[in-house]
């Protein structure tokens, strides 16, 4: 360890090759990357057998093959061929960094192991990459390129997720193998201290309801609301600003989308994660040549209302889909969306004007806004659902949206707060011919199922998935379960 350091934690994030170690200058914390070491005579073994295994590797077809295994009974073949004197030891070392370079992401693979890391910044040229970590937050690294080296990282990165970057077209957005959102630049071209590259780390299993509870995003009374209102074909925007959680909100409450209904998801990069078998998840696709075969989030869209779905996913509406959007509420469908604006004014002034030019009459087709932010609870950085807002209508003197603020939150306590009588459950509870402690009962059964399973643990979104769909059909048999304390029981005889 460097003088006038101090290490403060250490954990593996590939046992036994690679640890990592933060360590305190007194000024700020340091995230230091330990991989095996090799000898000289190790290295020379390591650079030959990778070049050579591009070739072996190439004449094979390992498409169903594993991997891993097929790596493994090449390169000890070349060993044997190259009559290298290596213990066990040095074998592993030099099959960790040729699993590391061929199947993994070569320099990041530690950092894309690590599940405390969030977001993976290249800067650039011998700049250090940074790091999003969930308790350290901002922290910089001792993984650096150089020129030639990043510029072939980054081709190989877009490369694996489907995706070409040359200097003709230096900037890719992309979606990564295990899910993980990429935006990637190429050269100087237009990043000035060369190559660049950001990965958004995709979480394996996916943010659930019951995650949402646990990490005080919402409260239990807001989720049984949502699961009442998308269960009753109400359509939610979900605004906020950069990382506030917009998508992984709309994922989670996406589950308590009825089982068989039919759903549409379009999105530019992958990130939605449904457990309906009725879904078609939808994707963007760039030209391949002066605009040819292009195809947006707009023809995705149109092409979906003629597909009969019953509820629409939107990653996010940023242009002339936000009005087809609309179009798709006004003419009876549940649609959900998410949107960058920081209050509900703003939404309101985006969908309005350019370029999304929504007409401001179709703006009441909306039934509910969720205002996300991020911030800090005790010098933690947290996602909140700041505020929910109904959509009420217009008014009828001013021409005005008519809102209703539903719930808020207060930072003071870090608690949630009803705010007013709801419209949309008024409007459920007479489209359904409810009586008032019906619609009461329906509530406090969600939330004690909800209570349950996080006091249960049972956050998994297939879990989660299954409870939803057994309540859909039968109420009765779920709430028992619940009484008689065997709901993970009932839902593991159906996985």
């Amino acid at each position: 360890m460097p003088d006038g350091y101090t290490e403060v934690e250490r954990y593996w994030v590939d046992e036994p090759y690679t640890f990592v170690s933060i360590i305190d200058d007194t000024r700020m914390f340091h995230y230091q990357v330990a991989e095996p070491s090799l000898t000289t005579y190790e290295k020379e073994i390591l650079e030959r057998v990778y070049e050579d295994l591009q070739d072996v590797l190439t004449l094979k077809d390992t498409s169903k093959a594993d991997k891993n295994a097929v790596l493994a009974d090449k390169t000890l073949s070349l060993f044997e061929r190259y009559h290298a004197l290596l213990d066990v030891a040095s074998m592993h070392r030099i099959m960790y960094y040729l699993r590391r370079n061929f199947r993994g992401y070569e320099k990041i693979d530690p950092l894309l192991l690590d599940p405390h890391i969030e977001d993976i910044s290249c800067d650039g040229v011998g700049v250090p990459v940074f790091l999003y970590h969930t308790k350290y937050r901002n922290i910089m690294t001792n993984v650096v390129f150089e020129e030639l080296e990043l510029n072939s990282f980054v081709i190989k990165m877009c490369q694996k997720s489907g995706k070409q970057i040359s200097i003709g077209e230096p900037m890719v957005d992309a979606t990564m193998s295990d899910g993980s959102r990429l935006q990637a630049t190429l050269g100087r071209e237009v990043t000035t201290r060369g190559s660049s590259f950001t990965i958004r780390k995709f979480k394996g299993d996916p943010i659930t309801p019951i995650d949402l509870i646990s990490f005080g995003t919402c409260s239990i009374d807001i989720l049984a609301y949502f699961w009442l209102a998308i269960e009753n074909g109400k359509s939610i925007i979900f605004a906020g600003g950069t990382a506030s959680g917009k998508t992984s909100i709309l994922n989670a409450v996406s589950l308590f989308i009825p089982s068989l209904a039919k759903v549409i998801s379009i999105e530019d990069t992958r990130e939605l994660t449904l457990h309906h078998e009725n879904w078609i998840a939808g994707v963007t696709r760039k030209s391949f040549t002066g605009g040819a075969g292009e195809v947006s989030m707009y023809d995705l869209l149109k092409a979906s209302l003629r597909q009969r779905p019953e509820y629409i996913l939107v990653g996010e509406v940023r242009g002339e889909e936000a009005l087809t959007l609309f179009q798709a509420m006004s003419t009876g469908h549940t649609t959900y969306s998410t949107i960058h604006a920081g209050d509900v004014q703003t939404v309101v002034n985006r969908l309005e004007n350019d370029p999304m030019n929504v007409p401001h009459a179709m703006l009441q087709s909306l039934d509910i806004v969720c205002i996300q932010v991020q911030t800090y609870v005790n010098e933690v950085r947290v996602r909140r659902s700041n505020s929910i807002v109904e959509v009420t209508g217009l008014d009828a003197r001013t021409g005005n949206i008519r809102i209703n603020e539903i719930y808020h939150w207060d930072p003071a306590v870090d608690t949630f707060k009803q705010a007013g009588e709801s419209y949309v459950l008024n409007s459920i509870m007479q489209s359904r011919g409810w009586k008032q402690d019906k619609l009461v009962s329906e509530l406090t059964n969600r939330g004690k199922i909800l209570e349950y399973m996080r006091g249960k643990g049972m956050c998994d979104y297939i879990s989660v998935s299954l409870v939803v769909q057994a309540y859909f059909l039968n109420p009765e048999r779920v709430l028992e379960a619940v009484r008689n304390d065997n709901l993970q029981e009932m839902i593991s005889q159906h996985l």
